[in-house]
C-alpha cells in the first residue's frame, strides 16, 4: 500500500475536468485506489464518487493506492496531483 497527502490548491477544487482527469489516471492500473476526504473514503475509479465528494479549494485528499501495481499508480496520481490535478 502507498499512500500520499495533497491539498487542492486550484480556485474551483475537483470539478467536472480535473475529476476526470484524476479518474483516466485511476484507470490505468489494476490496483485500488481510494480518496479519503474528511474520514470518508471514496472510490478513485469513479467519477461520481469524486464528484460527490465535493473537493474544494484547501481540502486536504489522503490518496492510497492498494494491490498488483500500486507504486505506478501512487506515482502517476500524485504526478498529477503535484501537477494541480491539470489546472
Amino acid at each position: 500500500m502507498y499512500k500520499f497527502e495533497t491539498k487542492l490548491m486550484n480556485e474551483t477544487g475537483l470539478h467536472a475536468r480535473p475529476a476526470s482527469l484524476l479518474v483516466k489516471e485511476a484507470a490505468n492500473y489494476k490496483c485500488k485506489i481510494s480518496i479519503i476526504k474528511d474520514g470518508i473514503e471514496y472510490n478513485g475509479k469513479s467519477i461520481m464518487a469524486i464528484l460527490s465528494m465535493g473537493a474544494v479549494k484547501g481540502d486536504k485528499l489522503m490518496i492510497i493506492t492498494q494491490g498488483e501495481d500500486e507504486k505506478e499508480a501512487f506515482e502517476g496520481l500524485k504526478a498529477l496531483a503535484n501537477n494541480n490535478f491539470g489546472e
